[in-house]
C-alpha cells in the first residue's frame, strides 16, 4: 500500500519511515483496511492482520512494538450474529499478532453498513533494521514468496452457488479442487511474511515490496519506479495456486490473472535479491516454511525475473512460464515436496 499521499519522503513506499529525534531511531508506520473476503470470521481476522504486518515486512522489519485495531461492524447484522462473528475476527486478528511477536493494545469499533477489518502497525527501529526499498541493481533476480491466484481462488468459490458463473469455469476444475485452492489461498493469505523478510537481510536484498491489490506488475512497477539505479524489471515465470490460470482464461480474462493485474489480497514479497543469493534465499524459505507448519509443501518462493538496465519500469514477457503451484497435503504436493528423489538405499 503506498505511504501517505502528495509528495516527499517515504511517498509510495510501504511504510511511512519518520526519523525521531532521539538518537538515531525511526517510527515505522503502516495502515491497512479491508472488507471481509472469506467466509471464516476467524481466518478473516488472521488475514487481516497479516496484510497490515506485511508492509513491514516488505521493508526487512521482523519486529513490530505495537498494533492497533480498526472494526467496523455492519448495520446488517443482528445482535447473535454480531456477537457470534466479532469475537472470532478479534480473536484471530489478536492471534497472528503475537504470532508476529507483537499485541495489540488498542483500537476503535464502529457501526457501519459495511464489515470492515484491518489495524496500524508501528515499530521504532534503527536504520539497520530496515531495508530501503531502492537499491536493485541490473543483474539482480526477482523472487516471489507466495503463489499468486488468491482473488481468483475466492470467486471461484463464491460461484459455486451461482449456476450461470460456475457453467462458465466448470469445464476446467471440479467443486473439490475449488474447495481445497479455497483453502489454498485462505492459509497463504493468513501466512505472515516474517520469515521473508528476516531473510532478506541475511541474503542482501536490494529492494521490496509485497504484492497486493494492484497485482504482481502493478506493485512491480510502483518498485521499479522507486530504484535509484536505472533499471526494469523481466518477469518471465508465474507461480499461481493451481488451476487458477484455467479458470481466469475461462473467464475471458475476467481477472487478468496472467497478465499481472489480478488484485491479490495478503500477498507474497517481491524482492530484489544478488544473483547469487536468491536460489539459497528460495531454498530457505522453503524449508523454513515446511518446519513451522506454516506453508508446508506449498510454502517457500520462486525466481520469477531478472533485473536489467531499463527505465524504471516493469513487464511481463509475452507467453510467461506458468508454475501451478499445488494445495498443501494434496499428492501433488507431497511429491513436490520430497523432490529430488532420495537415493535408494544400497546397504
Amino acid at each position: 500500500t503506498p505511504a501517505g499521499t502528495g509528495s516527499g519522503p517515504g511517498v509510495g513506499m510501504d511504510c511511512c519511515v519518520i526519523p525521531l529525534r532521539h538518537g538515531g531511531l525511526s517510527l515505522v508506520q503502516t495502515t491497512d483496511f479491508f472488507y471481509p473476503l472469506v467466509e471464516d470470521p476467524y481466518m478473516m481476522g488472521r488475514i487481516a492482520c497479516a496484510n497490515v504486518l506485511s508492509d513491514l515486512y516488505a521493508m526487512g522489519i521482523t519486529e513490530c512494538d505495537n498494533m492497533l485495531m480498526l472494526l467496523s461492524v455492519s448495520q446488517k447484522m443482528n445482535e447473535k450474529d454480531r456477537e457470534r462473528v466479532m469475537p472470532l475476527m478479534i480473536r484471530g486478528f489478536r492471534d497472528a499478532a503475537e504470532e508476529g511477536g507483537t499485541s495489540v493494545t488498542g483500537g476503535q469499533t464502529v457501526i457501519n453498513p459495511w464489515i470492515i477489518v484491518g489495524g496500524v502497525a508501528s515499530v521504532v527501529c534503527q536504520p539497520n533494521e530496515f531495508i530501503m526499498p531502492d537499491g536493485a541493481v541490473p543483474g539482480d533476480v526477482l523472487v516471489l514468496t507466495k503463489p499468486l491466484g488468491t482473488q481468483v481462488a475466492v470467486n471461484a468459490h463464491q460461484w459455486l452457488d451461482q449456476p450461470e458463473r460456475w457453467n462458465k469455469i466448470k469445464l476446467v476444475i471440479t467443486k473439490e479442487e475449488v474447495k481445497e485452492a479455497y483453502q489454498e489461498a485462505m492459509f497463504s493469505m493468513a501466512t505472515l511474511n516474517r520469515t521473508a523478510a528476516g531473510l532478506m537481510h541475511k541474503f542482501q536484498a536490494h529492494a521490496a515490496t509485497d504484492v497486493t491489490g494492484f497485482g504482481l506488475l502493478g506493485h512491480a512497477n510502483n518498485l521499479a519506479a522507486q530504484q535509484r539505479n536505472e533499471v526494469a524489471f523481466v518477469i518471465h515465470n508465474l507461480p499461481i495456486l493451481a488451476k487458477m490460470a484455467a479458470i481466469s482464461k475461462a473467464c475471458g480474462n475476467l481477472f487478468n490473472l496472467v497478465q499481472g493485474t489480478s488484485a491479490e489480497t495478503s500477498g507474497g514479497l517481491l524482492v530484489c535479491l544478488p544473483r547469487e543469493q536468491a536460489a539459497k534465499f528460495c531454498s530457505e524459505m522453503k524449508s523454513q516454511s515446511g518446519n513451522a507448519g506454516g506453508q508446508g509443501p506449498a510454502g517457500g518462493a520462486w525466481i520469477i525475473g531478472i533485473v536489467e538496465k531499463g527505465d524504471r519500469r516493469a513487464r511481463i514477457i509475452d507467453k510467461p512460464r506458468i508454475i501451478e503451484v499445488p494445495p498443501r497435503g494434496s499428492q501433488a504436493a507431497n511429491q513436490d515436496n520430497n523432490s529430488p528423489a532420495p537415493s535408494p538405499n544400497l546397504s
